[in-house]
């Protein structure tokens, strides 16, 4: 089996008084991989992040989408379906209780314009085995439900 390692750093300065208090403190962060443009990142705004930067939880569910998506395109140009435009408004549903939370689902909505005359049933079909094939979805610990359209051009 293959090994794959990745690389990120993540980086946080105090400004002002630190961590002295639960106020006090910035939740502003910058992400950071080798030869890549950063990721302004922060926590959700509901635990006194900054709304206009990325939040890990985003992050999260825009990693599961992204997944998926890429396996697949990929599955769609092997099986000879031509995929002209992929659109998903993802979202992940997080319970928080007193001190902490969990993710427990995360819904993906691809909606899919393929070739006029290409296999819409094939392709439908295709996600089923991109959810299959998607590490992140398979390294998570609650379910993602695909809910896929299919139109043609």
């Amino acid at each position: 089996m293959k090994t794959h390692r990745y690389e990120t750093s993540v980086a946080w300065a105090a400004g002002g008084e630190g961590t002295k208090s639960y106020r006090s403190y910035s939740r502003n962060f910058t992400i950071a991989a080798q030869g890549k443009g950063d990721i302004a990142g922060s926590s959700d705004p509901a635990f006194r992040g900054d709304a206009t930067r990325y939040n890990p939880e985003e992050l999260l569910v825009a990693s599961l989408s992204s997944c998926h998506m890429l396996w697949y395109l990929h599955l769609c140009s092997v099986s000879g379906i031509t995929v002209l435009d992929y659109q998903d408004n993802a979202t992940g549903t997080m319970e928080a209780g007193d001190s902490s939370g969990q993710f427990v689902k995360a819904e993906l909505r691809p909606k899919i314009t393929i070739a006029r005359g290409g296999d819409s049933a094939r392709a439908r079909a295709l996600h089923e085995e991109a959810h299959r094939l998607c590490f992140i979805a398979r390294s998570v610990n609650f379910p993602v439900d695909v809910e896929a359209e299919i139109a043609e051009q």
